[in-house]
């Protein structure tokens, strides 16, 4: 085998870490109306898979350097591939089906944790042009969305013909998916890790202010994908009043449609394209796109907002991945863990937010439901509302390291030149 097999599996470990992250809200409606589980809850659950996504990524950061790729990448689609069959059989086994999916979450999630801070520094290692390795990084994230689509797609699709009662038989399907990957990884050549000697030493990274900035574009970046991605499909059903099918293709599947088209886009001409300025626009665009969700009156451009919102979170995660590489050339795979404890706290925390904001505005209808458009879903748009932080966070954490990246092109005179 070569290296394009390494690339090819890479690109299914993202479907597979996309399955991971998508499926189980998909299933929230079948989960609120069979379980009783309130929105909160809904989305502590959300929280609880990036939480242990989280853990994961740290104690990766002393270990894959040390251990090389090829473990950590079997470990990782194995308990993708356990932690979907315990989401089928738990919440039935179980006297508590809440406890259930948390059991089953904490398994598959270990494993998507892996995934995140692996894949990445792999395909940033195999040989291609220095001037391409952000088009790469962009096209290897495109395939999360393409895994997205599929989920969106084939869940909602066969969950209308099976019922929700049915619902189990979806987890084990999916977990075909990261089998079959396993046995790829098992064979598939693998670049080395950086050794220790010449990686670039954590304590270093931590006083850069453009990897400062880079922690802060990573969680603004990881918030404002999954806050939308996570509850649009249920704020297309309840808060829009379509029906589930149409809901999940209008909601999570255009999104990540927009999100996979414009990763992919930038992955073949994206050398043209200076990726600080990218990632601004991306981030004012997405303001706009939460701020028309959350507000327009007329569906239709709430759901345009939802979609749209899909393009305008493209750049983000691979494109600071491709700025900090650029910067930081060996600083390994602690780097990207590093970088992927940020994006999985935003990931953990936004979603989160979004939810208990909505909890809070359904049971206290108070000034800022006044503000909304309508009553009925009034909690999700305060939610989506409130998730108009994290993409202006971009904004102001990408303009930071613009100025620190200027600030190193062009340092000024010596102090003793400068009187």
């Amino acid at each position: 085998m070569t290296f394009t097999h390494t690339r090819r599996a890479c690109y299914a470990g993202f479907v597979t870490q996309a399955i991971i992250n998508n499926l189980t809200p998909l299933l929230f409606i079948v989960f609120q109306t069979r379980y009783h589980v309130p929105y909160e809850m809904l989305g502590r659950l959300v929280l609880l898979n990036f939480t242990i996504q989280l853990l994961t990524d740290l104690v990766a950061v002393k270990v894959v350097d040390r251990t090389g790729y090829r473990l950590p990448l079997i470990m990782a689609h194995a308990c993708c591939v356990l932690g979907l069959v315990l989401l089928a059989v738990l919440p039935s086994a179980l006297a508590s089906p809440y406890l259930g999916l948390c059991l089953a979450i904490v398994v598959y999630a270990i494993g998507g944790g892996l995934l995140e801070v692996l894949i990445s520094p792999v395909v940033e290692a195999l040989p291609s042009p220095p001037e391409g390795k952000a088009a790469a990084m962009s096209l290897l994230h495109s395939f999360y969305c393409w895994g997205q689509v599929t989920v969106v797609l084939g869940t909602t699709l066969l969950l209308s013909q099976i019922g929700h009662a049915a619902w189990p038989v979806l987890p084990v399907v999916w977990a075909v998916v990261p089998l079959s990957n396993l046995l790829v990884f098992l064979r598939v050549p693998l670049p080395p890790t950086v050794p220790d000697e010449h990686r670039t030493p954590l304590g270093s990274l931590f006083t850069a202010p453009a990897f400062v900035a880079a922690l802060a574009l990573m969680l603004c970046a990881g918030a404002a994908e999954l806050t939308m991605s996570q509850w649009s499909s249920l704020f297309a059903e309840q808060g829009l009043g379509l029906p589930k099918v149409w809901g999940d293709i209008a909601g999570p599947c255009l999104f990540a449609l927009l999100m996979g088209g414009g990763r992919f886009v930038y992955g073949l001409w994206g050398e043209k394209i200076p990726l600080v300025p990218a990632i601004i626009g991306c981030g004012t665009l997405a303001t706009a796109c939460y701020l028309t969700a959350a507000l327009a009156r007329d569906p239709r451009l709430s759901l345009a907002g939802c979609a749209l919102c899909g393009l305008s979170v493209s750049l983000l995660w691979p494109g600071t991945f491709s700025l900090t590489a650029a910067r930081f050339p060996l600083g390994g795979v602690a780097m990207f863990c590093i970088l992927a404890v940020c994006g999985d706290a935003g990931a953990a925390i936004g979603p989160w937010l979004a939810g208990a904001v909505a909890d809070a505005t359904t049971a206290n209808h108070g000034v800022l439901a006044d503000l909304l458009p309508d009553a009925v879903g009034s909690g999700l748009r305060a939610g989506l509302l409130i998730g108009t932080v994290f993409p202006l966070g971009i904004v102001a954490a990408t303009l930071v390291y613009g100025i620190t990246a200027m600030r190193r092109a062009h340092p000024g005179p010596p102090l003793d030149q400068e009187a």
